[in-house]
Order: C-alpha cells, then sequence, then structure tokens
C-alpha cells in the first residue's frame, strides 16, 4: 500500500553504514541512541533479527572443531538459556559440553548471533537507561523459542500491548500481521544475508520483510501526533546503497518490482521462463543423484514430448543436503514455455515411478516434482 489508512504517516528509514562502526559493534552509537530517547519518552522499540538461538555455532578456538549435527548437514545452534545445542532442522539436542570434543580444549566459544544473544546485549547496554516512571528499560523477546508453551504467545503479546515492554527483540514472527500502538522505532539489525543469496527471490523476500517491519511503527496517528517525534525504521548494513534498501528508503515497490523484473528477464528467470524441480531422498546422496540422472537419461532415451525446449540441469545436491540423516538432491528444469513443460511433466512422471522401481534405486526414499518452485 502506497499510503496507510487514515493519518498516520510511513515509517522513515534510516540507513547506518556498518563499515563506519567498530568492528565487531551489534548495535550502531545513532541506533543505540535512538532505542535509549524512546525508552526515556516512554515509546517502544522493535529489533528484527531474523535468526534463533544464542548463536548459529559454537566452536573451537584450537583445533577449529563446530557443533556440527550427526544426522544433518548443518550446525547445532547454541542456546544459552538452557545450555544446550539444537538441531533447527531434525531437533537433535545435546548439552553443551565444557570442553572441546576433538581436542578437549576448553577454548570454546559461540560464532555470530541470534536473538537471545541481541536480548542479552540490549539488557546490558540499557541497564542504565530509565523508563519515565524511574523503572528500567524492560527487553522481551519474541521467537520459536519463547513461544513453545500454550498460551505463551499470546501472554507476551498482551505485556507489550499494555506497555509492560519498551523493546522487543524477535525474528519474523514479530514482522507480520500485529497492530503495535506504541512502538515507534523498528530496527533490522542485520539483514545482508540475504542480498547476495543463490535464491534469485531472496531480495524479494527481504524486501518485503523490512517493508511489513515498517509497517510495525507509528500504527497509531494519534498517539504519534501526542508523542510529537515521527515513527523511523532503521536498517544497519554493510551495504547500505544497495538497491534493496534504497527502494525502502522511498518506500517505492513499483520502483524495486521494476527493477527486479528487468534483472529476471535479461537473465530469462521467472516470470519470463517457467520452472519445475524433481527433488529425490535418498539413503546416500550417489542413490538420490543416480536416480535422478537414470530418469533424465531415460527421458532422453524416450524423446518425450516438449523436450526440445525443456532444459533439464543436472542433479545437484541440495544447500543442506542431509537431514535426519537423509540425503537430498534436486535437478531444475527449466522452458521458455509452461505448455511445454506441462507437457513434458505430465510424460515424465510415469517415466520417474519406472525407474524408482529397478534394483539399483532401491535405496530411494521418496521423489517428487515441485513446479514453479519459491526455493530453489
Amino acid at each position: 500500500m502506497p499510503s496507510r489508512i487514515g493519518a498516520g504517516a510511513l515509517a522513515r528509514v534510516r540507513r547506518v553504514d556498518m563499515n563506519q562502526q567498530p568492528r565487531r559493534a551489534v548495535f550502531s552509537a545513532p541506533l543505540l541512541q535512538a532505542i535509549t530517547e524512546r525508552v526515556a519518552r516512554g515509546e517502544q522499540s522493535m529489533v528484527l533479527l531474523n535468526r534463533r538461538g544464542y548463536a548459529p555455532v559454537l566452536h573451537c578456538v584450537d583445533c577449529g572443531w563446530k557443533s556440527d549435527c550427526p544426522h544433518c548437514s548443518a550446525h547445532q545452534v547454541f542456546h544459552k538459556s538452557d545450555r544446550t545445542l539444537r538441531c533447527h532442522h531434525c531437533g537433535y539436542t545435546v548439552r553443551v559440553p565444557h570442553h572441546c570434543p576433538s581436542c578437549g580444549s576448553p577454548d570454546i566459544h559461540p560464532m555470530g548471533r541470534g536473538t537471545e544473544q541481541l536480548e542479552e546485549q540490549l539488557a546490558a547496554l540499557l541497564r542504565n537507561v530509565q523508563r519515565p516512571d524511574g523503572n528500567p528499560a524492560r527487553i522481551a523477546r519474541i521467537d520459536a523459542d519463547t513461544t513453545k508453551a500454550k498460551g505463551a504467545l499470546e501472554a507476551q503479546l498482551a505485556q507489550v500491548h499494555s506497555g509492560e515492554v519498551d523493546v522487543l527483540v524477535g525474528t519474523q514472527m514479530i514482522a507480520k500481521g500485529h497492530d503495535f500502538r506504541r512502538i515507534t522505532l523498528v530496527a533490522a539489525v542485520q539483514p545482508d544475508g540475504a542480498l547476495f543469496s543463490s535464491d534469485f527471490r531472496a531480495p524479494e523476500r527481504l524486501f518485503a520483510l523490512l517493508m511489513q517491519a515498517a509497517g510495525r511503527a507509528g500504527r497509531d496517528a494519534a498517539y504519534m501526533a501526542a508523542q510529537g517525534t515521527p515513527c523511523e525504521m532503521w536498517v544497519q548494513s554493510f551495504h547500505p546503497d544497495h538497491a534493496v534498501f534504497e527502494a525502502l528508503r522511498k518506500h517505492d515497490y513499483e520502483a524495486f518490482a521494476a527493477q527486479q523484473l528487468k534483472e529476471r528477464e535479461e537473465a530469462a528467470m521467472p516470470p519470463f521462463a517457467y520452472q519445475a524441480l524433481v527433488r529425490a531422498d535418498a539413503r546416500t546422496q550417489e542413490v538420490a543423484q543416480g536416480f535422478l540422472g537414470a530418469a533424465t537419461a531415460a527421458a532422453h532415451a524416450a524423446g518425450l514430448p516438449g523436450l526440445d525446449v525443456v532444459t533439464l540441469f543436472p542433479p545437484v545436491p541440495l544447500t543442506i543436503q542431509r537431514v535426519a540423516n537423509v540425503e537430498r538432491a534436486q535437478m531444475l528444469m527449466e522452458s521458455p514455455s509452461r505448455a511445454a513443460l506441462q507437457r513434458f511433466l505430465a510424460a515424465w512422471q510415469p517415466v520417474l515411478q519406472a525407474t524408482r522401481g529397478q534394483p539399483e534405486h532401491k535405496g530411494l526414499v521418496r521423489w517428487l516434482v515441485d513446479v514453479d518452485p519459491l526455493t530453489i
């Protein structure tokens, strides 16, 4: 929406160049000052980081060990509150070791940041900041870890709405759909990861998330008028001049969409081409990719309809190729014609099913076809 319902103004977007901040700073000095001023005035702030836990991984300084999940090709996330390492893909959980499991060194440390660490650091940074009633600033966190219990989310949201919380930290759970009446500042502290993702839709998703997050600030026009200060959306980035943040600054969805469409047209990406994925899960990566390769060879041998205008790319592992001891592979199909792609897929599915039944593919767990995939 180009404007808000009623007299409310859109949030003013402020970008902070983190290249100009101290190297390990989580909160830039200007952002911290802005949050401090709002606490002192009795206003609320929201800090967004789309990564739960305390840190994405533990590592050993001496030997380089990392807290890898034994069942997935992913790290176990460090959760400080209960001293556990948890895999967010399969759920495997262990206690945090006192010494490195590889070399025995006690010098193991967290790498990266999650919402739990942000909550802790904000509490330390704002420990001397007082609310208008003289009480210390109150920090709360809403993410999948703090809302597991029945009624927990509702209770925490009620605290925010009643004004018991001064700074709310959370993941994308708090960025969408909530009508926070007293929040006047929203900050995205580490949004850069999506700028250089292999998924061509990542900038689009980031822009949508930040636009929705910005919409949490200044929702009550009467309250904002009484406070006499504008609502703000802060973005901390090492690439503050990126087109995503420039479009966000102007609240210019049309310009952002036009730029994205131009790039996709030049690269022959959707919506100027049509895609489908075949994903295969198996006990080994060799079986998963072997199944996809054999099905591709069978398609060429049979001369299936539409194949002349459909490009079949080689099978590759997924980014996280093993989850819960199941190996995952995929292959991409692309065509300038949706009708040709659909004809090919309709003819190929019996071939895929027949290929699965061959003895050399007995380790295959499942396969599926995803048309117009949202993630690649």
